[in-house]
């Protein structure tokens, strides 16, 4: 996969934190998810590539726009053909009310090189370089922690995990707050702590629980980038869901999922960027004629980049101040 798709891919995950961001606290999360899409999809359509969509908004009957199998980009002979996964905004709820850490995300890699997940939940956990191979999620999470704790060379209680408040968390919760471990509970989007966790200074230590599927191999791209880890289990928690996982060829259900598993290529780029403000990136910030928008860059091949990127976008003809925040 070309390194030119670069700029191309922060375009698109630009344009689509611009979008949603005018949306911010509007209370409707179904027209924050349209705007970014709509953005997201009109930007892919200048992209130098033949992609197409493994992650998405949905089956094309349920998504009109960047639906999985949907083919993007300008289409040109000598392009590159590119799996893409997206989600134009993660934590949509986190949009409407303006909370943190709701972001635009993208990534892509060769054919084959990111896993078609279901849209399942998947049991993760994820953490970063220094903790990679160390922990595992068939583990009693006593013993994940300690090895957690030694692995970043402090005590349990200096950990801080994340964790999706649901119901169906509640033992995880209890057996993490038994070890004496701290927790975050986060209402929505559990994508952004994920690759937070990879970062060191970050503040998070661990992601742990269950989450989209989806969402799992967008967070294992980005450790393809980082060097983190996330495995995980598919998890039939609603009506038809086993029956649809053994469609679509997914019989074992008691299968750990490593990041080679779920991002299988090692040539990915990986771009986020800050819808609200959050843990990694800051929100879009408008000014009377421009926008200043936060991401995080990543690819996996040499050479390696991780970027944050901070970015002033101007209006054609506006000649007034640029402001610094």
């Amino acid at each position: 996969m070309r390194h030119d798709l670069a700029a191309h891919f922060l375009r698109i995950s630009e344009d689509a934190a611009i979008a949603a961001a005018r949306t911010i606290g509007h209370g409707d999360k179904h027209h924050a998810d349209h705007v970014a899409v709509e953005a997201m999809r009109a930007a892919m359509d200048h992209a130098p590539m033949r992609g197409r969509i493994v992650i998405g908004e949905g089956e094309r009957d349920e998504a009109p726009m960047l639906y999985i199998g949907e083919e993007v980009g300008n289409g040109a002979a000598d392009a590159p053909e590119v799996d893409i996964a997206v989600d134009p905004l993660e934590g949509t709820n986190l949009c409407a009310t303006g909370s943190p850490n709701s972001i635009a995300v993208l990534a892509g890699a060769e054919q084959g090189g990111l896993l078609h997940a279901p849209d399942v939940y998947l049991e993760k956990l994820v953490v970063g370089p220094l903790a990679k191979g160390s922990v595992n999620i068939e583990a009693p999470v006593a013993e994940n922690m300690k090895e957690l704790a030694r692995c970043l060379k402090r005590s349990v209680s200096d950990l801080l995990i994340v964790i999706l408040e649901r119901q169906r968390h509640e033992n995880l919760i209890a057996e993490v707050r038994a070890t004496g471990a701290r927790i975050r509970l986060i209402t929505d989007g559990d994508l952004a702590p994920g690759v937070a966790a990879s970062i060191v200074g970050s503040g998070v230590h661990a992601v742990m629980g269950a989450g989209g599927a989806p969402e799992g191999v967008l967070t294992a791209a980005a450790m393809r980038c980082v060097g983190g880890e996330i495995q995980g289990r598919l998890i039939p928690a609603r009506d038809g869901d086993v029956e649809r996982l053994a469609a679509a060829g997914y019989t074992d259900l008691s299968k750990v999922y490593k990041t080679e598993d779920l991002a299988p290529s090692d040539n990915v780029i990986f771009c986020a960027s800050g819808v609200t403000d959050g843990s990694l990136m800051r929100g879009v910030r408008f000014f009377g004629g421009g926008q200043r928008v936060h991401s995080l860059f990543m690819t996996s091949r040499s050479p390696r980049a991780i970027r944050f990127i901070d970015n002033i976008r101007v209006d054609d003809n506006y000649e007034g101040p640029i402001y610094a925040s």
